[in-house]
């Protein structure tokens, strides 16, 4: 495999920032493509308090090698003092996707 492929995971407040956020990571090429899946609802704890909030679910493709310029423009894109970026490994998958999700973000690996 040419590229080592991730999977990012953040959350958005809303669907106007999911978009923008989904939109500005493709033109750039930093991911190939995002998911925004609805209505998740995070429970966590922030500055010494438990609180709870309606959010969406990005899950953004992309290889290893642009991960950390994605996950640098998500952080300057997003409203959050600390928004949520785990990457996690693609280990497998169709080869003609994998392909397509590495010359998608060949710019940069």
């Amino acid at each position: 495999m040419k590229n080592e492929f991730c999977l990012i995971l953040s959350t958005a407040p809303d669907h106007g920032t999911a978009r923008s956020i989904a939109r500005a990571l493709v033109d750039k090429q930093l991911v190939a493509c995002v998911n925004i899946l609805p209505e998740v609802e995070s429970i966590y704890r922030w500055q010494g308090r438990v609180e709870s909030a309606s959010e969406l679910l990005l899950l953004m493709k992309t290889t290893a090698a642009a991960s950390g310029e994605a996950i640098a423009e998500l952080s300057r894109l997003h409203p959050y003092e600390v928004p949520e970026a785990i990457v996690l490994p693609i280990s497998a998958g169709l080869p003609s996707y994998l392909s397509w999700l590495g010359a998608e973000c060949d710019s940069l690996g």
